[in-house]
């Protein structure tokens, strides 16, 4: 069992940056694939990025890819995504995500993912 908070968001120009973070508790955080997922107002929660339990499997959306960086510290049981050249269409509800078995390419479907924090507000003004 995890449980996953996230934090970073807030309202940003587009241009700027920001990084969000996830905090994890449960024993077995080193073992799982963390993830980043966002929903914008009307639209499907949509992939953003993944990193796996090594580190070493790290997967981007297309819309993200070259922008924004995930990475993991297990000691700490935390991740985080760094957003840069932030744009207003990046403007959504960013949700942190867990799974234990994820086959490759697996990462984009929502429903492979196990536990999912309660999200926090990105807005990216023009």
């Amino acid at each position: 069992q995890l449980q996953l908070v996230e934090s970073g968001g807030g309202l940003v120009q587009a241009g700027g940056s920001l990084r969000l973070s996830c905090a994890a508790s449960g024993r077995t955080f080193s073992t799982h694939t963390m993830g980043w997922f966002r929903q914008a107002p009307g639209k499907e929660r949509e992939f953003v990025a993944a990193i796996r339990w090594s580190e070493s499997g790290i997967s981007y959306g297309d819309s993200v890819r070259g922008r924004f960086t995930i990475s993991r510290d297990n000691a700490k049981k935390m991740v985080y995504l760094q957003m840069n050249s932030l744009k207003p269409d990046d403007t959504a509800v960013y949700y942190c995500g867990a799974a234990r078995f994820l086959a490759p390419g697996g990462e984009v479907s929502i429903g492979n993912w196990n536990y999912w924090g309660q999200g926090t507000q990105v807005t990216v003004s023009s």
